[in-house]
């Protein structure tokens, strides 16, 4: 075999003289692909394509649906009737749960709401009272109804003991809180001193002698001014009493809460 016969066929191709190596067939190869990638990218899409694109997406996922949902109804009803009824079962099972439990919470957001009303009543009784301890002990000041009892003593007659029977009288009648030119009177209130000189709970006091009473007005004036009262014992001195009556009498004069030395209360 001679050295012609053994070189390829394509190899024994002619060139043409001075072609250079551009003109070549795979030159002209890699310039086709490449005028195929700059015509596919960037892609160009237009409008209607969009469209399509966007009709197709949604036909297909609710074609997705359809079977899947097609795929559930046809476990049920591939199902036998026994299974059936004990999946009703549970179902009707399971709903009287959640409405037992409902009922429950329900019973207890009413048991919270009752427990927090009487705890909210208890609160207001405890304050109430609390107001009420400190219009006694006079710690806090106090307004209402009452009277204004005032006695002049222009002869300086009228000794402390006539003024502690004014006291006694008022509270008799139902006087809830008093107090004489400024000082507050309360439970274990006293007066000492002398004509012209009184004093209450220490404190000088002098006239004009100013009662500030709360109470009911129409039980109060008539216990100053009953025959042989107060008004009539004050008039033996020669002093003057006057009583006035008002819709709106202010105690404000207050006493410092003292805790007793030795007293404690007997409650656990």
């Amino acid at each position: 075999m001679s050295n012609e016969d053994r070189i390829p066929h394509e190899d024994r191709t002619p060139h043409e003289p001075g072609q250079p190596e551009a003109a070549r067939p795979e030159s002209a190869e890699m310039t086709g692909r490449q005028r195929l990638v700059a015509g596919l990218w960037p892609p160009r899409v237009t409008r209607a394509q969009l469209v399509v694109a966007l009709l197709l997406f949604g036909l297909g996922l609710g074609l997705a649906i359809q079977v899947r949902s097609t795929s559930d109804d046809g476990a049920l009803r591939g199902a036998r009737q026994e299974d059936l009824v004990r999946i009703l079962d549970e179902l009707d099972d399971r709903s009287q749960r959640l409405e037992d439990e409902k009922t429950r919470l329900d019973a207890q957001r009413r048991e919270l709401e009752n427990s927090s009303d009487q705890a909210e009543e208890a609160r207001q009784q405890t304050q109430e009272r609390e107001r009420q301890l400190g219009v006694l002990a006079g710690t806090v000041a106090a307004e209402g109804p009452g009277i204004t009892f005032t006695v002049e003593d222009p002869l300086t007659a009228v000794e402390p003991d006539k003024l502690l029977d004014t006291i006694q009288e008022l509270r008799a009648a139902g006087a809830e809180a008093i107090q004489v030119n400024g000082v507050r009177v309360v439970a274990d209130s006293y007066f000492s001193g002398e004509a012209g000189a009184v004093e209450v709970d220490g404190r000088k006091i002098s006239a004009p002698y100013r009662f500030q009473v709360i109470g009911k007005p129409q039980d109060l004036e008539p216990a100053l001014n009953i025959p042989g009262g107060i008004v009539q014992s004050l008039e033996k001195e020669q002093a003057t009493a006057t009583v006035t009556r008002s819709e709106k009498i202010v105690v404000d004069a207050l006493r410092r809460a003292e805790r007793p030395d030795y007293a404690r209360s007997s409650s656990r």
